[in-house]
């Protein structure tokens, strides 16, 4: 990966508030959901997470290794989830041996990356033979927008292309997934708007005891109305087709 495209919110990694809004979005609470339901019927030994910043998907456990470029995100996950393994690792270059995990778990992760075809490769070389990878992505090139420079994002997929992907790396779609629909979309246009705004609320605010009683109670509302949203985003997905999907999940499997 390009060292000089990191998550732009590096800088935030070590704000326990950041955090913990983090970890609350709808659409990570989605994501998060979706594999869990996937990895809940699987016979699992070893798991790598690849790309897992400071908010994993795979709940913490003594068989996962959580793994990301950023040192900082693997110190803040290790001192805030503690359970589990954490290394830092390039996807391009991952520092394991061949065939060692039983299950590859990849969300919103390839489309940060210039060449995604050799992240896959790497990816499909240390997955045991007949194991699964199971990988969320943003879907349809129409939707790229400003959201997506936002983050940093190279590109969008469409599903055909994603599937093309996997077989040419040995990883054979199994199933397919609606995990976010066009409401998602527009609620991440108007995110970026709005989050410059409490970005600078916090930082020209000072330490006062004042601002920390606001970010409280902005907290607490923040988690609540992203649970209730998320319902919403969630029957958003369900109704929609998924040719407006935009995001899908893929269960791939090596042969």
């Amino acid at each position: 990966m390009n060292p000089t495209h990191d998550n732009r919110f590096q800088d935030f990694f070590t704000d326990d508030k950041y955090i913990v809004l983090k970890n609350y979005l709808y659409n990570y609470l989605l994501r998060k959901c979706a594999i869990e339901k996937v990895l809940r019927n699987e016979k699992q030994e070893m798991i790598l997470e690849v790309g897992s910043g400071i908010s994993p998907m795979v709940n913490a456990d003594d068989h996962v290794v959580y793994s990301d470029l950023s040192i900082l995100a693997i110190q803040t996950m290790k001192i805030n989830i503690g359970k589990g393994h954490y290394v830092v690792a390039d996807i391009m270059n991952l520092p394991f041996r061949t065939e060692s995990f039983s299950h590859v778990v990849s969300s919103e992760v390839l489309e940060h990356v210039l060449d995604d075809r050799t992240a896959l490769a790497e990816i499909a070389r240390v997955t045991k033979a007949s194991g699964v990878l199971i990988i969320t992505f943003p879907h349809r090139r129409f939707y790229f927008t400003c959201d997506d420079r936002f983050v940093r994002h190279f590109r969008r997929y469409e599903l055909a292309e994603m599937e093309n992907h996997l077989k040419e790396a040995g990883l054979y779609p199994l199933l397919v997934r609606k995990v976010l629909g066009p409401l998602e979309k527009i609620s991440m246009c108007m995110a970026i708007f709005i989050f410059p705004m409490i970005h600078r609320f916090h930082k020209g605010g000072g330490a006062s005891a004042q601002l920390s009683r606001k970010m409280v109670i902005f907290s607490s509302l923040f988690k609540w109305l992203n649970r209730f949203y998320a319902f919403f985003a969630w029957l958003d997905a369900i109704i929609m087709p998924r040719a407006l999907s935009t995001v899908l999940l893929i269960k791939a499997v090596k042969k």
